[in-house]
């Protein structure tokens, strides 16, 4: 290993005084990394369906896509950052989340308003059974912080789903 390479490992690694396990550093970075992948994957799609709404209901959609897309954005710093703070790197690109996402893209040229709200509904619901399969991992390590968080996103996921599911009635 050259030097570069070993400065380089060092500089990526953060001193961790809460003392989790190297076993443990590693099952709670690749389950919050994976919930990464798929927060910046449901923001995308979030995004792209606001920015291809049509129909009748166009305003309304419009506008509560554009807002859940933020506060789904606004959780994906708060994920990377616990990564680090335990002592794990996190996502470096597109191309890694791409390989860690388990949701679906969606390039479809045209997608109906329906199907786009019932879409984002069923991806909110497996984002919510992803943090719950995090939450179980954190909880296991003793990462209270982590299980905290994790709670919050639960339920905004959840509410989510909700708007979504009440949209399409």
């Amino acid at each position: 290993m050259s030097t570069h390479t070993s400065v380089q490992s060092k500089a990526a690694k953060t001193n961790v005084p809460d003392g989790f396990s190297p076993e443990d550093i590693k099952n709670l970075s690749s389950v919050l990394n994976a919930v990464l992948a798929d927060v910046f994957s449901l923001y995308l799609k979030t995004k792209n369906f606001h920015w291809h709404m049509s129909g009748p209901h166009f305003r309304d959609y419009h506008l509560l896509l554009d807002e859940q897309a933020d506060q789904i954005f606004a959780i994906s710093d708060d994920i990377a950052e616990r990564v680090r703070k335990i002592g794990g790197t996190t996502i470096r690109s597109v191309g890694h989340i791409a390989r860690l996402q388990r949701l679906t893209d969606n390039d479809q040229e045209f997608v109906p308003a329906r199907d786009m709200l019932l879409e984002l509904h069923s991806d909110n619901k497996a984002l919510v059974e992803s943090l719950r399969a995090a939450h179980e991992v954190a909880s296991k390590a003793n990462d209270y912080a982590t299980t905290s968080l994790i709670e919050v996103w639960i339920d905004e996921a959840e509410r989510r789903a909700w708007f979504l599911f009440e949209s399409t009635r």
